[in-house]
């Protein structure tokens, strides 16, 4: 077996994971963007106090978002190194792994709403 794909301990696992997620919040604006939503939306959480069940779905929305952001780096990343010319399958892979954000992004959207705009209303209707 080639020494470059020989097992990796625990720690090496972690940290070439951990380089990975710094490599994507330093080249990718939209994974910093994605990043910083789910912040303000976990303090928006906490601040609103909302249930056990909407903390669940919020984690969730916000890992599937997260995760297809890491999937599409990873395949902007390979497709670069495969071939630098314009080539229609490669293109579509792109176009695809973009469409996978887009269709997480939308559904964290809407799980947020779900979420936030039941809880503002239940803390407009204490205040008022």
């Amino acid at each position: 077996m080639h020494s470059r794909f020989r097992r990796h301990s625990w720690k090496n696992k972690f940290r070439n994971a951990l380089r990975g997620l710094q490599r994507a919040l330093r080249t990718q604006s939209s994974f910093a963007v994605h990043l910083l939503i789910a912040c303000i939306a976990v303090i928006a959480a906490a601040i609103l106090r909302v249930t056990m069940v909407e903390w669940g779905l919020l984690v969730a929305a916000i890992g599937m978002v997260m995760v297809a952001e890491i999937f599409n780096t990873a395949i902007e990343s390979l497709s670069r190194a495969v071939d630098t010319q314009f080539h229609p399958r490669l293109r579509d892979a792109l176009d695809i792994a973009s469409a996978a954000v887009l269709i997480a992004a939308g559904t964290a959207v809407v799980i947020g709403l779900c979420i936030f705009v039941p809880a503002l209303y239940r803390l407009c209707r204490s205040v008022l």
